[in-house]
């Protein structure tokens, strides 16, 4: 993977949202989008770091692995998806169209360990300014209303769709992590129950809904891609929003995969796992799998079961101290000498 990742075409460091497995040249995603995407370059980085932090041993073997994976990860020049003048990250640049897709990355969204990433640059870093102004925009991204009976501290009404608790949160650990703005345990949870409740009391009458069927987000759709969450619902449910929920809502992730393991298996289930997305109102069932839903299936109920992927993020020291630059708190940080080993994490594996 390493090795595929080197020879990868990338932009200042910074990888596209698609790339050609044959010869790692881009995929362009869309007419103005053909160059560097920043916030996929800060999952696939947010993976990096645990795997560098895993192999942590003093075995020749380990020290490539870390050293390959530093290389890539200091080559990004996050700052470079700064406009002049303007103290926000920008989600894409194209070397033809530069900032023409024009997507600020602001919050509440799935975007908060892009922030992170960049504060841990030396070279090519931002200041904490750029998280205050540009993702949280001074608290304009608060909310604190209630669904349901339940608080929303950030985002859009509802929450938006429930990937926003997922991919930031794969690597770095929301149990106790709070700044100025939120508690993100809390963030993530209330968002997850709200959801939930969403399907339980079931507002347009979708056959299927209820307590042991829900999860609305970003998934495949009978029509095509389809952007779902309680405010802009469908009747479509995609089972990594219930799964990747594992840390969040335990019990009721449980009996969401219990009923669709009880779905025609032909189906429901295949090579890949549980498909996209179906519609229990018309029995639609997509056909395809998508890697950013699988993905975070797998790593939020390992964080669930056993805190491995968090353990090993928030073992960075780069890591803590990116967040101590940002203002935020969290148990990680209360003993920075207080590093994790590899061999009792290999247990899990």
């Amino acid at each position: 993977m390493l090795s595929a990742l080197e020879h990868t075409q990338r932009y200042r460091g910074v990888f596209p949202h698609f790339i050609n497995g044959n010869d790692g040249s881009t995929v362009p995603f869309s007419r103005l989008d053909d160059g560097s995407d920043l916030v996929e370059t800060s999952f696939l980085i947010q993976g990096l770091v645990c795997v560098r932090q895993y192999f942590n041993s003093a075995s020749a073997e380990d020290l490539a692995i870390r050293e390959r994976i530093n290389r890539i990860w200091r080559d990004v020049q996050w700052n470079s998806h700064v406009k002049p003048g303007r103290n926000v990250l920008y989600w894409h640049h194209s070397p033809k169209y530069r900032f023409a897709r024009n997507v600020p990355i602001q919050g509440w969204n799935e975007a908060l360990v892009t922030y992170v990433l960049a504060a841990c640059s030396e070279e090519y870093g931002i200041q904490s300014d750029t998280y205050h102004d540009g993702f949280a925009r001074n608290g304009v991204f608060l909310n604190g209303r209630d669904y349901y009976g339940v608080k929303l501290p950030l985002g859009a009404d509802y929450g938006g769709p429930l990937f926003f608790a997922h991919y930031s949160f794969c690597g770095l650990d929301p149990r106790g992590l709070s700044d100025q703005y939120a508690d993100y345990w809390e963030q993530n949870q209330n968002h997850s129950r709200i959801n939930y409740l969403h399907s339980v009391h079931n507002p347009h009458d979708y056959k299927g809904y209820g307590a042991n069927c829900w999860g609305l987000t970003s998934s495949h759709g009978p029509k095509g891609y389809l952007a779902s969450s309680p405010a802009s619902d469908f009747g479509v449910i995609a089972p990594t929003a219930a799964l990747s929920s594992m840390p969040y809502t335990p019990r009721e992730s449980m009996q969401a995969l219990r009923h669709f393991l009880s779905l025609p298996k032909g189906k429901m289930t295949g090579r890949f796992g549980f498909v996209d997305a179906f519609s229990p109102a018309t029995e639609w069932y997509a056909r395809t799998y998508l890697a950013i839903d699988q993905g975070p299936i797998i790593a939020m109920i390992e964080n669930h079961r056993s805190g491995l992927l968090w353990k090993l993020f928030m073992s960075a020291p780069e890591i803590k101290h990116a967040l101590l630059k940002l203002g935020f708190q969290s148990p990680h940080m209360e003993n920075p000498g207080n590093q994790i080993t590899a061999e009792p994490l290999r247990q899990f594996i």
